[in-house]
């Protein structure tokens, strides 16, 4: 019996339409439509999309705890405040908020450095600090933020520490002295030790002259010290930690076309108008850079408008509409703080809180993006390397309409020339 070609070829259609749809049908159920992962992806693309990068593995801190001094201990006390933000409070030091009134005193990695070394040198008791902030009256004790007994366990048999002021040490017979940030011994044998000698009390008073946090060419004793005060002294107090944790975990959640991955942004309108960074949209070579400048940064990059952003802003203002038209998942403290947090973290007078919560909020995230140079931006890098985090892109001119990734990493990490890696290894 003769067959029809058009039978032959509609039974060909079929069979390969069956096959078709068989293939279709097997691949959506192991790779979701609305999934990341394809079938051929690269490592790259696994990690969600736009340019993420893997993130490194946590360092291994490379001091030694000094050992305890042999010498006869002083009876003198050696106090002070911790001021101007947690980037000041790791060094007490931040060139970025010296000119910024009203800003909070969040302790600073290198505010405690600098004191821990001077009270081991003068042989003193270090008294735990108060929190202080630029306007009158702006005062927190240590415990509202930081954990005290981490910091008096970690400093044991390094310096005498006395987790309150003593009564007969009075602001009436406390000499106050100038210490200038990442203060050295022969700094404060000539300028700090005959005042103590004479004076017996002394109340240090931290400035910085400009933002040093290179790397040591050689380590001293002095600088093992430093080490371990700016990065092992300072822990959350558990009801902070919490706060910061949840912001971290909404903003993952918020993140799923990113597997979780969310970028943080320092950017604050008030310091941004101060700076005069409002700017036309283009990117230059300055100090700081505004909302529309940022967006298109992280745009000519590679990242698309799913991607979530953290902003250090506390509030939503008007000036970010433009940011926000180019990524519509930015987001400021105010829209994802546990609603029974914000009346302590964004509604108080002071904003010591604030401030905590976006150091460690940039120190966490899988991106960091400062739109504004200075100490905030050095002491997150120093905690992001220390981590492992070490995806810090900093805008900047680069000629061509587009350039690698490579080009825009911080040099902290591209030249590893900060203060982290004389710490970590």
């Amino acid at each position: 019996m003769a067959v029809d070609p058009r039978q032959i070829v509609a039974g060909v259609l079929t069979v390969t339409m069956f096959v078709m749809l068989g293939n279709m049908i097997t691949r959506d159920h192991f790779y979701p439509v609305d999934s990341d992962i394809s079938i051929h992806s690269t490592s790259k693309q696994s990690l969600g999309n736009g340019p993420w990068m893997k993130g490194g593995e946590s360092l291994k801190p490379c001091w030694t705890k000094p050992v305890p001094q042999e010498a006869d201990q002083s009876e003198g006390f050696v106090t002070f405040s911790l001021t101007n933000g947690p980037e000041y409070h790791v060094s007490q030091d931040d060139s970025r908020r010296h000119s910024t009134a009203g800003l909070s005193t969040i302790l600073s990695p290198t505010q405690i450095a600098d004191a821990v070394i001077v009270a081991r040198y003068l042989r003193a008791t270090l008294v735990i600090p108060d929190i202080r902030g630029s306007k009158p009256g702006d005062k927190r004790n240590f415990e509202d933020i930081y954990d005290v007994e981490h910091i008096v366990r970690s400093l044991d048999g390094v310096v005498k520490v006395a987790t309150t002021q003593p009564a007969e040490v009075s602001a009436r017979n406390l000499a106050v002295v100038k210490v200038p940030n990442r203060v050295s011994e022969d700094y404060i044998a000539e300028n700090i030790e005959p005042v103590f000698t004479s004076k017996g009390n002394i109340r240090l008073a931290t400035y910085f002259p400009s933002v040093n946090m290179k790397k040591m060419k050689e380590k001293s004793n002095v600088d093992s010290i430093a080490c371990m005060s700016m990065f092992g002294t300072l822990e959350l107090q558990p009801e902070v930690n919490e706060v910061v944790e949840s912001m971290v975990e909404r903003l993952r959640t918020l993140s799923a076309k990113s597997k979780g991955q969310f970028i943080a942004v320092d950017l604050r309108v008030d310091i941004l108008e101060k700076k005069s960074c409002q700017g036309d949209g283009s990117l230059k070579s300055k100090s700081c850079y505004g909302p529309e400048e940022i967006g298109m940064f992280l745009r000519k990059i590679g990242f698309n408008k799913d991607t979530t952003l953290y902003l250090t802003q506390s509030r939503w203002d008007s000036s970010l509409d433009a940011l926000k038209d180019l990524f519509p998942k930015t987001y400021t403290k105010e829209s994802i703080m546990p609603i029974d947090k914000k009346a302590k973290f964004l509604d108080s007078e002071s904003s010591e809180l604030e401030k905590v919560v976006d150091f460690y909020m940039c120190s966490e995230s899988d991106v960091f993006v400062p739109a504004i140079s200075g100490l905030f931006y050095a002491n997150v890098a120093g905690k992001r390397i220390a981590s492992g985090k070490t995806q810090i892109l900093v805008p900047t001119d680069i000629p061509g309409s587009s350039a690698a990734l490579t080009d825009y990493i911080s040099h902290y990490v591209s030249k590893k020339n900060h203060f982290a890696y004389s710490c970590f290894c």
